[in-house]
């Protein structure tokens, strides 16, 4: 079985650290596997608390770099409200086909 994984970004504040960082050990991975359409992180703010948090969604294929980055394993994230971090743009149709 495979397995989306998250990781808390933190607020807005932190969040743009914690992305250069899952982008920056993204790219060379992604690259290496020969840049395969379900390979993908995606973010999301989510309301909660005082604050809101944002959340790094890795896909299946993306299981070394989310590994590296400490995520956890979850269940695969709704389509709406994500953005794309890295990855292409034809992850959308390999990841949440409709």
């Amino acid at each position: 079985m495979t397995h989306w994984y998250s990781k808390s970004l933190g607020d807005g504040m932190w969040a743009p650290t914690a992305r250069a960082e899952i982008e920056n050990l993204f790219e060379p991975v992604f690259v290496s596997e020969g840049m395969p359409s379900d390979m993908a992180v995606f973010l999301r703010e989510e309301q909660g608390g005082l604050h809101c948090e944002w959340i790094a969604y890795f896909s299946p294929a993306a299981q070394r770099v989310a590994e590296r980055i400490g995520a956890a394993p979850c269940a695969p994230p709704m389509r709406a409200g994500l953005e794309l971090l890295a990855g292409n743009e034809s992850c959308w149709s390999a990841l949440f086909p409709e």
